[in-house]
């Protein structure tokens, strides 16, 4: 069985495990990444109403908090950006939406981009994957994800 894929204790009750598996999201014994996003969704819709800004902060603050959170959970655990930490997912998510009008089809194109960014990992987002260890290579493919997902929001919308 893969280090990735093996079976992993997750202990829900510690406060950074609990942020890395995006509330129990990341949990899900299929498509943890997609059930992570879907988790981002909720949150989203209570930011969304914050001035862009604001919004930015937030993604920064997530972005830097996200780098000690998966890289200490995938410590915990002993499996580098294992499936289950999906709070880079979340924040992925976050960037794709970012001063994006919030409207269903906007949520629902947003979570359809990144998803696709993030499965199939495009140059240099496979790059970044490969190539980046710790909670910053567990973050930074799906920021990339975020950023060329968020473009083409841009583009469409």
């Amino acid at each position: 069985m893969s280090a990735t894929k093996q079976s992993v204790a997750f202990n829900i009750a510690k406060p950074v495990q609990f942020l890395a598996l995006g509330f129990g999201s990341g949990l899900a014994p299929k498509a943890p990444g997609t059930f992570g996003t879907l988790a981002a969704i909720p949150l989203f819709l209570l930011a969304s109403g914050l001035s862009p800004l604001v919004m930015a902060a937030v993604i920064v603050i997530m972005s830097v908090a996200g780098i000690y959170i998966c890289g200490k959970a995938a410590e915990e655990v002993g499996v580098h950006d294992h499936p289950a930490i999906v709070w880079d997912e979340i924040v992925g998510y976050f960037i794709t939406m970012f001063m994006v009008p919030v409207t269903i089809q906007t949520i629902l194109v947003g979570f359809v981009l990144f998803r696709i960014f993030d499965i199939l990992k495009p140059w240099p987002i496979s790059l970044a994957d490969k190539k980046l260890s710790g909670g910053f290579g567990i973050m930074f493919d799906d920021i990339l994800a975020g950023i060329f997902a968020l473009v083409i929001m841009h583009i469409i919308f």
